[in-house]
């Protein structure tokens, strides 16, 4: 029996291949059951490496022991049977914490733990700290992202902000109602972050793989309304200027966060929903995402009309179409006239039209068609006067009144009876008894018998607009 436990330690020496020949040269021998290395004075070596027969390196501990499934050298880790692990990942506490948790760390050619930087392992990029723990999550800096397996990613993520302390009082956007965002993470993996922008609040519209998205300082995509000069506490509550509004889930035909182009029925930014009739309203957007806007209604011209799909179209300062009866500077002549807009189109109508004035009276009106279509008509339309639109009547206790029209240095008067009607080519006599005798295209060309030239007789009625705020 003793000679047959011999040979069996010999076969198990010589499948561990750490057999030596000699028992009094230097290498490897078995002592209790625990191997063990002499050097060549027959003492035991510690604290370092040794190769074994099959050429494979194993660690002698503090006591000569050879280690098994244990940290070597602090930096190195040798599996079951001793061997030094290479090219290898191993899941293991830290060698400094022996009662903490597990984290991966990964082993080179030389056996080394890998450490302090990036490592590129089976067409993956890896991060390790320090202390050699693959990182996941943010890494310190906050560029780059590592997914929950410790690769690097790339492209668009929906993902938790950093967690950090500094900045903490700075604006830095809306919050979302998940407390997560898009971020965008280039091939080489860092977090797109916009050049110019900074801690305050401020954005910038860049463009990614062909579209153009908004960013704040810490990249992350923005979604809805954005005021593009930071906090939106700062902004001037009745006005849109400086507000962008990014496509946000729902908006079809529109990829999230890129701008949005064309109508879209929207709640205002909410430090202007205070001043807006409705909680819905429409917006017209460029292709940029900013909304069409126009000045103070003290300040209108046609030169503010927007043309769309050949309708015109008038914006306030909050960005809405405006509608109603409104008096506009014809370009930047000085001279105004009347368009109406319609309250449920929102575009100038045309033609002849009942409308409601300010005072609550309805009156005819003219728009012109085709050319300045939509300006309010003055002069002779289908044998009635206008002026800035609206029809000219006598009362009923006149009959008949004559109106005097700007021409040239000096006037046409008409003269028209109580339904607006121009008197052509014949004498009338109004209730007063002044007579009026007018030529065949109307025109006034003696009062009471006497010739009139070209001064001015009567003053038109202008149309009666309500109070606009715009």
């Amino acid at each position: 029996m003793k000679k047959g436990f011999k040979i069996l330690t010999a076969a198990m020496m010589l499948s561990l291949g750490l057999f030596t020949m000699s028992a009094y040269a230097e290498g490897w021998s078995l002592s209790n059951n625990t191997w063990i290395y002499l050097d060549n004075n027959g003492n035991r070596v510690t604290n370092e490496w040794r190769k074994g027969a099959d050429n494979l390196w194993r660690y002698l501990n503090g006591s000569g022991e050879m280690s098994i499934s244990t940290w070597a050298d602090n930096e190195y880790y040798v599996d079951s049977n001793g061997i030094m692990v290479t090219n290898q990942w191993q899941q293991l506490r830290d060698p400094y914490d022996d009662y903490g948790e597990t984290y991966w760390f990964y082993f080179g050619g030389s056996g080394k733990m890998i450490r302090d930087g990036w490592k590129k392992i089976d067409g993956k990029n890896y991060l390790f700290d320090s202390d050699g723990i693959m990182q996941t999550g943010w890494s310190d800096d906050g560029m780059y992202y590592l997914g929950s397996d410790g690769a690097m990613k790339t492209g668009w993520r929906y993902l938790e902000p950093q967690e950090r302390d500094d900045d903490e009082d700075s604006y830095s956007g809306p919050e979302s109602d998940d407390g997560k965002y898009w971020y965008y993470f280039s091939p080489n993996g860092k977090k797109f972050t916009p050049a110019g922008t900074d801690a305050g609040g401020d954005y910038r519209v860049s463009k990614v793989n062909g579209k153009y998205y908004c960013f704040n300082y810490d990249g992350q995509m923005q979604t809805g309304w954005v005021y593009m000069e930071g906090d939106p506490e700062t902004a001037d509550k009745n006005s849109i200027e400086h507000w962008r509004y990014f496509a946000e889930d729902g908006i079809k035909n529109t990829t999230l966060g890129t701008p949005v182009t064309g109508w879209l029925s929207l709640e205002p930014p909410e430090p202007l929903q205070d001043n807006v009739d409705e909680p819905v309203v429409w917006y017209y957007f460029n292709k940029d995402g900013t909304p069409k806007t126009g000045p103070d209604y003290e300040e209108v011209s046609t030169n503010d009309f927007v043309r769309i799909n050949s309708k015109s179209y008038l914006f306030n300062q909050r960005g809405n179409p405006v509608h109603g009866l409104l008096r506009v500077q014809i370009g930047d002549t000085g001279e105004y006239t009347s368009y109406y807009f319609d309250e449920s189109s929102r575009t100038a109508l045309t033609g002849k039209r009942k409308i409601e004035e300010g005072d609550g009276t309805e009156s005819t009106f003219y728009f012109n068609e085709g050319t300045n279509a939509g300006r309010g008509f003055t002069g002779v339309k289908s044998g009635y006067l206008y002026y800035m639109g609206k029809r000219q009547e006598a009362d009923s206790d006149s009959r008949y009144v004559a109106i005097s029209l700007p021409a040239g240095s000096g006037y046409h008067t008409y003269v028209v009876n109580t339904s607006g009607r121009v008197s052509k080519n014949t004498t009338v006599k109004d209730r007063d008894g002044n007579k009026y005798k007018v030529n065949s295209t109307g025109i006034l060309q003696e009062l009471n018998g006497e010739a009139v030239g070209s001064e001015k007789f009567g003053d038109p009625v202008e149309p009666v607009y309500e109070e606009n705020d715009f």
